[in-house]
C-alpha cells in the first residue's frame, strides 16, 4: 500500500510552505502535473483554526480570497483546507495590517458567522523527520468569554533558574546559623546552672566547716560546747617520740610532737620518765627504765600500748645533736623560768649561763644547758617543762619548707633509727614549724599519778583529745609497788628516791616525810614472797642489804622504805 509520506511512492513531491510555533518546517505536497495550481501557495496556519467557509487564508494580507484544492486526491474541493492539524485562521486575517475589514479571532471564531466545523485536513512533513506527536484527544474549545490558556503560554514556570539554587542554600545557611545559635545559648545556658551548682557547694562547704571549725562569728560548733569534743576516729594524727639523752650527765627526756592534720594544731606532749610501761615480758617498768633497756623500738611499743596511739617513728636526739641543731635555726628566743648556772664553770657564784626572763635569746649551748637543767629539790617534770620550750622554741625558727627543713637535718649528720628517714623528720618538722610560727601550737603535760599509772578522768584532755587515744595502764599489783618515807631532813630526796625507783621498774608511793631525822634507813616486807623485792629495793637505792628486814609495811605496798641520814642519793644515781 503506497504511504503518502515516504519519497519515492506516486511520484509525491514537497516544497516548504512556513514554519510551526516550535519553529519547525512545514512542507506540502506538490500535486502532479496535469493538476490546477492554485493561484497562491496555502499559508500555514499556526494556531490551527478554520478559515471562514470558502476563503483561504493569505499571509501577505493581498486582500485577495482563494479557493485552495484538495491535492491528496487531485480533485478539486468543495470545502477550503488548511495545512494545520488544528483550525485554519479566520477569513480576512491582515497580518500586517495593510487595513482589510476582517478581524481575525485568535480563539478559532470568525467574526460573522461563529465557530466553523473541524475538516479534515493534512500536515505535511519531510520525509525520514518525525514531527511533533499529535494529540490523542481534540482541544476543548473555551467558551465564550473565556480566554484561552495554554502550557506553552507558561513554560516559564517550569524552567529551572540558578537564582532557585542561591535561595534554597541560603535557607539552609539561615536554618543552620540558627540552629547553631540556639545549641550555643543552650550550652551556655548549661554551664552557667553548673557554675551556680559548684559555687554553691563551695560556699556551703566553706561555711559548715567553719562552723563545724568554732571559727564562724557569732556561731559556736559542736566541738566548742562545754563536755563534747571532735570524735578521734574522724581525726587524722602523726605522731612522733622524742628521746633527749643527755651525754653529759646521764638520764633521759621524752616528748611526742603531734601534728593534727585536721584540726591544724600541733602539740609537744611532755612524757614523765615515771610513766608506767609494760614490757616484752608482760614485767611493769618505767619510760626511763625502758629506753635504756629496750630501746627506742621496744619503748615505741610500750607506748602504743599504754596511750592508744599510734607512734610513726622514734627521733633519739643527743644533747650534742640538739646544740648544733639550734646554731643551724639561728638561736631561738623563749621565755626562761629559771637562772641557770655554766655547767664549765669553776668558780662559786659565777655569772650564770642563762638568765630568767622573757624572750631571751639561746645559743646551742644555751639551749642545752637549760632543756637539761633541774634546779635542787624540783620535779623531774619541772626540767621536763623546760625541754618542752627548747622543742617550741626550735620550731619556731625552723624552716617550713619541707626541703630546706630536710637539708638542716642531713647537715646534723645523725643516724636515726628505722623506718624514720631524714626526708620523712625533716617534712614532719616543716609542718609542724608552720603551726608553731602561726600560733597553732601548744604543750601539755601526761598527768601521771605517783604510783606511774593514768587514771581515765586525769589523761583524758590529753590523751583521748590530742592523742586520740585511750589510755591503758599495767594492771595494778603487777609491779612491786615500794613506799617511800623520808627521814633524812631533806625533802628534795624524796624525789630523787622516786626517780631512782621508778627507773628501776618499782611503782613508787609516796609515804610522806617523818617528824624527826633517823640515822639508819629502813626497808620491811610483810610476805616471804616479796623478801627477794626487798632486797632489790636496797640495791636500786643504794643502801647496803642488810637493812632489809621483815616486818609491818603499808597497807597497799609490798615493800616500805625509811631513808635516813645513811642515804646518799649520788651514790644511788
Amino acid at each position: 500500500m503506497n504511504d503518502r509520506y515516504d519519497a519515492g511512492y506516486g511520484g509525491d513531491q514537497y516544497e516548504l510552505v512556513g514554519y510551526d510555533e516550535y519553529n519547525q518546517p512545514v512542507y506540502r505536497q506538490v500535486p502532479a502535473q496535469g493538476t490546477q495550481q492554485p493561484p497562491q501557495q496555502q499559508p500555514y496556519d499556526p494556531y490551527g483554526q478554520q478559515q471562514q467557509q470558502g476563503y483561504a487564508y493569505d499571509p501577505y494580507a493581498t486582500g485577495t480570497q482563494q479557493q485552495t484544492p484538495d491535492y491528496d486526491t487531485g480533485a478539486q474541493p468543495q470545502t477550503p483546507q488548511s495545512y494545520d492539524s488544528r483550525q485554519a485562521p479566520q477569513a480576512g486575517y491582515d497580518p500586517y495590517a495593510t487595513g482589510t475589514t476582517t478581524a481575525y479571532d485568535p480563539y478559532g471564531q470568525t467574526a460573522t458567522s461563529g465557530q466553523q466545523p473541524r475538516v479534515a485536513e493534512q500536515t505535511a512533513y519531510i520525509p525520514q523527520q518525525g514531527g511533533p506527536a499529535e494529540d490523542t484527544e481534540a482541544p476543548k474549545t473555551p467558551a465564550a468569554g473565556e480566554r484561552d490558556y495554554r502550557t506553552e503560554q507558561f513554560a516559564f514556570v517550569e524552567e529551572p533558574t540558578d537564582d532557585s539554587e542561591d535561595v534554597i542554600d541560603w535557607l539552609n545557611f539561615t536554618e543552620n546559623r540558627t540552629e547553631r545559635r540556639e545549641e550555643a545559648k543552650r550550652r551556655a545556658r548549661g554551664r552557667m546552672v553548673a557554675l551556680v551548682v559548684v559555687l554553691a557547694l563551695v560556699v556551703s562547704g566553706g561555711v559548715g566547716y567553719l562552723w563545724y571549725a568554732g571559727k564562724l562569728p557569732g556561731v559556736s560548733s559542736p566541738s566548742s560546747k562545754s563536755g563534747t569534743t571532735t570524735a578521734g576516729g574522724a581525726q587524722n594524727r602523726d605522731v612522733i617520740v622524742v628521746h633527749l639523752h643527755n651525754t653529759a650527765k646521764g638520764g633521759t627526756s621524752s616528748v611526742l610532737l603531734v601534728d593534727n592534720t585536721t584540726l591544724k594544731q600541733g602539740t609537744t606532749v611532755l612524757l614523765p620518765n615515771s610513766l608506767a610501761l609494760t614490757d616484752d615480758d608482760g614485767n611493769t617498768t618505767t619510760l626511763a627504765k625502758s629506753v635504756d633497756d629496750d630501746g627506742t623500738s621496744g619503748t615505741v611499743d610500750q607506748l602504743n600500748t599504754v596511750l592508744g596511739t599510734d607512734i610513726e617513728g622514734t627521733w633519739r636526739l643527743d644533747t650534742p645533736y640538739l646544740q648544733n641543731l639550734v646554731d643551724l635555726v639561728g638561736n631561738i628566743d623563749i621565755d626562761t623560768n629559771a637562772d641557770v648556772p655554766d655547767p664549765a664553770a669553776t668558780k662559786k657564784g659565777a655569772e650564770p649561763l642563762v638568765h630568767k626572763g622573757k624572750d631571751q635569746t639561746l645559743s646551742g649551748k644555751m639551749a642545752v644547758a637549760y632543756a637539761t637543767y633541774r634546779a635542787s629539790g624540783e620535779a623531774q617534770n619541772a626540767q621536763l617543762e623546760r625541754f618542752g620550750q627548747v622543742m617550741q622554741g626550735v620550731l619556731r625558727q625552723l624552716t617550713s619548707d619541707p626541703t630546706a627543713a630536710t637539708t638542716t637535718v642531713q647537715t646534723l649528720a645523725q643516724i636515726l633509727d628505722p623506718p624514720l628517714t631524714d626526708r620523712d623528720l625533716g617534712t614532719f618538722l616543716a609542718k609542724l614549724a608552720d603551726l608553731a610560727k602561726s600560733g597553732d601550737y601548744k604543750t601539755a603535760l601526761l598527768p601521771v599519778q605517783n604510783d606511774g599509772t593514768l587514771t581515765a578522768q586525769a589523761s583524758a584532755g590529753v590523751v583521748k583529745d590530742i592523742l586520740g587515744g585511750t589510755a591503758k595502764s599495767p594492771d595494778e599489783g603487777s609491779a612491786v609497788r615500794v613506799a617511800v618515807q623520808n627521814a633524812t631532813g631533806v625533802k628534795d630526796d624524796t624525789e630523787k628516791a622516786r626517780v631512782v625507783l621508778l627507773n628501776g621498774g618499782f611503782t613508787f608511793l609516796e609515804a610522806g616525810t617523818a617528824s624527826t631525822a633517823s640515822a639508819k634507813s629502813k626497808i620491811t616486807y610483810s610476805d616471804a614472797a616479796d623478801k627477794e623485792n626487798a632486797t632489790e629495793v636496797a640495791k636500786t637505792l643504794g643502801l647496803p642489804t642488810g637493812t632489809v628486814t621483815k616486818g609491818t609495811v603499808a597497807a597497799n605496798a609490798d615493800v616500805s622504805v625509811i631513808l635516813g641520814t645513811d642515804y646518799k642519793p649520788s651514790s644511788s644515781s
